[in-house]
């Protein structure tokens, strides 16, 4: 788990960045969680710290998860077009329990 504290300067950015490739690099995790619990309320310093962090994971081969976000991170992030993951959110390749996808006849397949 990678702690975000208060507000990160860009000066913090490079040692974060290293820090995600190392919690990567140290085994069989191919997922970093976040927590955000620190952070504060969200601007685009954010937004571009995640987007890095979310960069390196990918190019080690990981992902990360976003923990306790404040309740404005995701309309941002949707809002500049990124998608990450929020801890207890469903996977996006797991249907939601309880959901079944049903097909009617007489539907033109697609």
């Amino acid at each position: 788990m990678l702690v975000l504290p208060g507000p990160v300067t860009r000066d913090e950015v490079a040692g974060l960045c290293a820090q995600v490739r190392e919690l990567l690099a140290g085994g069989g995790a191919r997922v970093v969680v976040c927590d955000l619990g620190g952070l504060g309320p969200p601007g685009l310093a954010v937004v571009d710290l995640l987007a890095r962090l979310a960069l390196t994971a990918r190019r080690a081969g990981g992902r990360i998860r976003l923990r306790d976000p404040d309740p404005a991170l995701p309309a941002l992030l949707d809002l500049v077009g990124l998608r990450f993951q929020m801890e207890g959110q469903a996977e996006e390749r797991e249907p939601a329990l309880g959901v079944e996808e049903a097909v009617e006849t007489g539907d033109p397949a697609v």
